[in-house]
């Protein structure tokens, strides 16, 4: 018989008993479903964190506080602590490699035991208060929509002024201009327990969206000094300097990331009085180490995802071969008329392969549907998030292919060989 023949026969047999054909795929469906669908959402979030970080400027270097002992970043206040007085000597080093430098202080940020609120007319939503210089829209590439941001003036005479993120713009004022509107920001525990500033709205920043696991539209800024004056005391020292939670540092074009971190480090190192030998009290981390991270931590989750996924695969492949071995018992009296009208071992061996074979193959095409349709419908739903990314590729929809097709062989050997060994004399006498 020619393979042509073997394959239309394989079919036949397996159009037969068409609901048991579909019910030994499920397993390879759902393992190959598996497989894409996790990877495509790992592979999105991957793509969805280099965006964000690209999009927090270009050529970026972040230093934070750090606590040695606990291997964590503290908040202001606790633990070792950033003091504008760093960034500030930073500025007068007048690095060559650096371009601008904007410190920051947030309030509200994920895990703060402070948290803000913006309120107008009644309208109260959570967000995050950054106080920071004028250099921030061009260190971290975010500029203003409409209306102005910060300038030295506001820096200089702590004005109580804000530029709003977009989202709170929206969330606020709606279609309505806030340019000009006087609103009030509470920082406290609880809503209860804080303080309630006055401000007057300046400006609203362009829609960014997403970045760096925050949502950069629900922000508002203030100039720094302004925020220090008037935030709770753990944005104060109790030697005259102003706690500020980062310093964002933009470098130049072609500059040399770790001899710039070197002259960073030196400067503050300095400042801070550190006597050698003893580690950093700060981190320093450019957005490279950032997407290194972020990388490293998506590659895990695929990692798991498609572990997984694999035993779903073997779980399936172990039904196919259960299913494969009935089937032989089953048919032992078809293979036995076949064999008596002329069929050689290595045309049972290579029916019983291609059925192994179709089943899986098909079985794993019908998964990569089944994710395709699951990604669409995960995206159009929302689930996990509208920012939440499901992106297919090639290499993973031939890898999970390619899977199903070795469990198939694999899951098919046994049986195939079990099938094409029968005697044709016994095959024939068994009912």
């Amino acid at each position: 018989m020619s393979i042509l023949d073997v394959f239309i026969t394989a079919l036949t047999s397996m159009r037969s008993n068409i609901l048991r054909t579909l019910l030994t795929m499920l397993g390879i469906i759902i393992g190959i479903a598996a497989v894409i669908t996790g990877t495509a959402a790992g592979e999105g979030a991957q793509q969805g964190v280099t965006e964000r970080i690209a999009g927090l400027g270009s050529n970026l270097m972040f230093v934070r506080p750090y606590s040695p002992d606990s291997g964590g970043v503290n908040l202001p206040g606790l633990g070792p602590s950033l003091f504008f007085e760093d960034s500030k000597q930073v500025v007068n080093a007048k690095l060559p490699c650096v371009s601008a430098i904007a410190a920051q202080a947030t309030i509200g940020a994920p895990g703060d035991f402070i948290g803000a609120q913006a309120i107008y007319r009644g309208k109260n939503i959570d967000t995050l208060l950054v106080g920071t210089e004028p250099t921030y829209q061009q260190v971290r590439n975010f500029y203003v929509g409409s209306g102005r941001f910060i300038t030295q003036d506001d820096v200089d005479k702590k004005a109580l002024v804000v530029v709003l993120g977009s989202g709170v713009a929206d969330k606020l004022f709606g279609s309505a201009d806030p340019i000009g509107q006087n609103m009030r920001i509470f920082a406290g525990v609880g809503g209860r327990f804080g303080i309630t500033i006055n401000f007057t709205v300046i400006g609203v920043m362009e829609a960014r969206g997403g970045s760096s696991g925050a949502d950069e539209d629900n922000q508002i800024f203030t100039p720094l000094p302004s925020l220090q004056a008037r935030a709770p005391a753990g944005f104060r020292n109790a030697r005259g300097y102003s706690n500020i939670g980062q310093i964002n540092v933009a470098l130049a074009e072609n500059c040399d990331e770790d001899a710039a971190k070197i002259d960073i480090a030196a400067i503050l190192r300095k400042a801070r009085e550190l006597p050698p030998g003893k580690e950093n009290d700060f981190q320093i981390q450019s957005q490279k180490d950032v997407l290194a991270t972020a990388t490293e931590v998506e590659e895990s989750f695929q990692i798991l995802i498609a572990s997984i996924a694999l035993i779903a695969l073997v779980v399936g492949g172990i039904g196919i071969m259960n299913i494969m071995l009935v089937s032989v018992t089953e048919r032992t009296r078809e293979i036995g008329i076949r064999k008596a009208v002329g069929a050689k071992r290595f045309d049972i061996l290579l029916q019983f392969l291609l059925e192994a074979l179709v089943v899986t193959v098909l079985g794993g095409i019908l998964g990569v549907l089944a994710a395709w349709g699951a990604t669409k419908i995960a995206a159009g739903f929302d689930i996990g998030g509208k920012d939440t990314k499901y992106a297919i590729t090639a290499q993973w929809v031939m890898l999970g292919l390619g899977v199903s097709a070795v469990t198939g062989v694999i899951a098919g050997v046994y049986p195939a060989w079990r099938a094409a060994r029968l005697d044709p004399i016994e095959a024939l006498r068994h009912e």
